[in-house]
C-alpha cells in the first residue's frame, strides 16, 4: 500500500470506516503474523494474538501520531507487545516445555512462515546491520526480551544494550525512509 493511500485509509479508520480497516488488515496482516510466529511459535496462538492486536489497533487508532513514527511501526509495536504478553502467559503456565512431534511440526511450519515478516523486507534490512546490533534486535523484538534480560543473557552492560538497540533502530528507520521514497 502506497503512503498516500495509507494516509487516506488511516483517516477513514479514525472516522470508523471498516472497509478502510479491512484494506489495512489485508496489507499488513501477513507481516504482523510473521512477527507473532517468531515470538510464540504456535500458529493457533498467533492467530488469536493477531486478532487481539488488530482489535487494539482499531480501538486505539486515534492515539496514532505520525510525528512519532510510521503507521506500520505503530502496528508492529502493538502486535509485538501483545505477542510478548501472551508468550509470557504461556511460559508462566508451563515452566517446562516438553518437545514432542506436534510441537516439532508447529516449529517447522513456523520457520516456513517466517517469510511473512520478510514480505516487507524486514529480514533484509536486519542483515544490513552490524552483527551485534542484529543480535540485540533479535532478542528485543523477536524473542521478547527486556533490555535488562538481554544484558544478563549476553553478559554485556545494560548501557551497551541500549546504545546498540538505539543505533540499530535509527539505522533501520533511515533505511525505511529511503525505501519509502522509492515506492
Amino acid at each position: 500500500m502506497k503512503q498516500k493511500e495509507l494516509d487516506i485509509n488511516i483517516e477513514k479508520i479514525k472516522q470508523g470506516d471498516a472497509k478502510a480497516f479491512e484494506l489495512v488488515y489485508d496489507s499488513y496482516s501477513d507481516a504482523l503474523y510473521g512477527l507473532c510466529l517468531k515470538i510464540v511459535k504456535d500458529s493457533e496462538v498467533c492467530e488469536d494474538i493477531l486478532q487481539d492486536a488488530f482489535v487494539k489497533i482499531w480501538k486505539k487508532i486515534n492515539s496514532y501520531d505520525e510525528t512519532k513514527g510510521t503507521f506500520f511501526t505503530w502496528m508492529l509495536n502493538i502486535t509485538r507487545n501483545t505477542a510478548i504478553d501472551k508468550y509470557r502467559q504461556i511460559v508462566k503456565k508451563s515452566e517446562v516445555s516438553i518437545q514432542n512431534e506436534e510441537s516439532n511440526v508447529t516449529y517447522s511450519n513456523a520457520s516456513s512462515s517466517t517469510m511473512n515478516v520478510n514480505h516487507i523486507g524486514l529480514g533484509d534490512l536486519l542483515k544490513t546491520l552490524p552483527d551485534e546490533q542484529q543480535e540485540i534486535i533479535e532478542y528485543l523484538y523477536f524473542k521478547g526480551y527486556t533490555q535488562q534480560e538481554v544484558s544478563d543473557e549476553l553478559d554485556i552492560p545494560l548501557g551497551t544494550v541500549k546504545t546498540r538497540s538505539r543505533a540499530a533502530l535509527k539505522a533501520m528507520k533511515e533505511l525505511f525512509i529511503i525505501l519509502s521514497t522509492w515506492i
